[in-house]
């Protein structure tokens, strides 16, 4: 689990990194910027910083801020409520982000995963205006660039807490905000 005061710099860094990607944020935006570390408590290894415009049972809108190297722990986004799961647009808006999905592997990955459980490698690239949309139950992990990144994230309804990790450490539950 992450420090107060390491939720005070997420929150700083994530706000600054937004703020020059052009994204405007009210005080209460910035206030409720959550800091992820998925239990493993190594937040600028393995978590993000988000933010959730909006998440109703139709769709979510959210940014997604990752500090340079950070990696978000491979997952997949099972059915729920009759629903076939979440889909995902991932829209790169500053810095370079690599996706990592199910298909063939590829030969030279840029990156190489932190400590854990990751069984994809079919790498995407997105710098700025790129986007990759993610089918529902697809496995799939990702990490920002040297520089870091800001994604946006459109999709279906985000049932967080219902994903499912490869990597039997990771607990969803730890998100502070």
């Amino acid at each position: 689990m992450i420090s107060e005061r390491e939720l005070e710099d997420a929150r700083r860094y994530a706000a600054e990194r937004l703020a020059e990607a052009g994204v405007v944020l009210t005080e209460d935006e910035r206030d409720s910027i959550e800091g992820a570390d998925f239990g493993l408590s190594c937040l600028e290894e393995s978590g993000l910083q988000l933010l959730v415009y909006v998440n109703t049972d139709r769709y979510c809108a959210k940014e997604l801020v990752l500090r340079p190297g950070q990696t978000c722990p491979e997952h997949r986004h099972p059915p729920f409520a009759g629903t076939p799961g979440k889909e995902e647009t991932f829209r790169c808006r500053s810095g370079l982000v690599y996706l990592y999905v199910e298909g063939e592997p590829t030969a030279d990955p840029a990156c190489s995963p932190p400590p854990g459980t990751y069984t994809v490698a079919h790498e995407i690239e997105l710098r700025p205006g790129m986007q990759h949309t993610i089918p529902p139950g697809t496995l799939h992990w990702f990490q920002a660039g040297p520089e870091g990144a800001v994604v946006s994230e459109f999709s279906t309804a985000s049932r967080d807490e219902l994903d499912e990790f490869t990597d039997e450490r990771v607990a969803r539950e730890t998100l502070v905000g």
